[in-house]
């Protein structure tokens, strides 16, 4: 059984950059294609941004693009959400996720395994 475990989300100011981290245990990440998803308070929830296990396709939502990058370390089967130039409208919970798929999807019911999420608050 797989499992992702978010961390690194905190209080920034804007303007400020962080970097969350996603661990999976369970099978080597190298098996999974994976995402960055998040869901602002009363809103639903929304693709971030992902790669495909293979190659090296990654897609970014709009919102995302120029300002948040996605990276992997497979030996130490963790995935990286680095984002700067952070705004209020950054502001929610930052979920990683998990297909065996080799497509990207940004359709959340497309991904099997999910973390617990990490919360990322910026302060304007």
């Amino acid at each position: 059984q797989v499992q992702l475990v978010e961390s690194g989300g905190r209080l920034v100011q804007a303007g400020g950059s962080l970097r969350l981290s996603c661990v999976v245990s369970g099978r080597t990440l190298s098996s999974y294609t994976m995402a960055w998803f998040r869901q602002a308070p009363g809103k639903e929830r929304e693709f971030v941004g992902a790669f495909s296990r293979i190659g090296d396709n990654i897609i970014y939502a709009d919102s995302a693009k120029g300002r948040f990058t996605i990276s992997r370390d497979n030996a130490k089967n963790t995935v990286y959400l680095q984002m700067n130039s952070l705004n209020a409208e950054d502001t929610a919970v930052y979920y990683c996720a998990a297909d065996t798929s080799v497509v990207v999807f940004r359709r959340e019911e497309r991904y099997d395994y999910w973390g617990q999420g990490t919360q990322v608050t910026v302060s304007s």
